[in-house]
């Protein structure tokens, strides 16, 4: 894998595994988890389907963007109602940059493999716990948040399913 190649799949990594914890001291620590997460998806899957040859990695990747921006967006637009700030691309693409990765020797295919496997454990331990949460009427958006994860986890779960396939289909050499 040459150097520029590598760059790219490290932020790619660096953006999925790395950003559960970027946004621990805010406001809303699940809406800060799960909007970076779900940017680190988008972005991660968009290098899959540049750097990808295998039609099954892209086609999860682009199910991956499909699927995430979909969540984003519903996300967004429940932190919009409740007041709560949602962070941007640009502050999580930032933290991602300083939290690159070092690379093991693997094939593009089975680095994102991989990855989608981590971070979807990661997403799916998140949304449970928000999800299993004993919500507080007083906190803003506390009851559709808890809504909106326990609605997302099914289809959460589906994409841990179909990464541990392709993880099987794609192994580390």
């Amino acid at each position: 894998m040459d150097g520029f190649n590598l760059r790219h799949l490290a932020l790619a990594v660096a953006l999925s595994a790395g950003m559960s914890s970027a946004f621990a001291a805010t406001s809303n620590d699940f809406v800060d988890n799960a909007a970076a997460g779900g940017i680190a998806e988008i972005e991660t899957s968009r290098l899959a389907l540049e750097k990808s040859q295998s039609a099954d990695i892209k086609a999860f990747a682009n199910q991956m963007i499909t699927d995430h921006s979909k969540a984003n967006d519903e996300l967004a637009k429940i932190a919009q109602a409740n007041d709560i700030e949602v962070p941007d691309t640009t502050t999580l693409t930032k933290q991602a940059k300083a939290k690159i990765l070092d690379m093991r020797d693997e094939s593009f295919d089975a680095a994102y493999a991989n990855n989608q496997v981590m971070a979807h454990q990661e997403t799916i331990e998140l949304f449970k716990k928000q999800a299993n949460t004993v919500t507080d009427d007083k906190a803003k958006g506390a009851t559709e948040l808890k809504a909106f994860a326990q609605k997302m986890l099914p289809a959460l779960e589906e994409h841990l399913k179909h990464a541990k396939e392709l993880q099987a289909k794609h192994p580390s050499k």
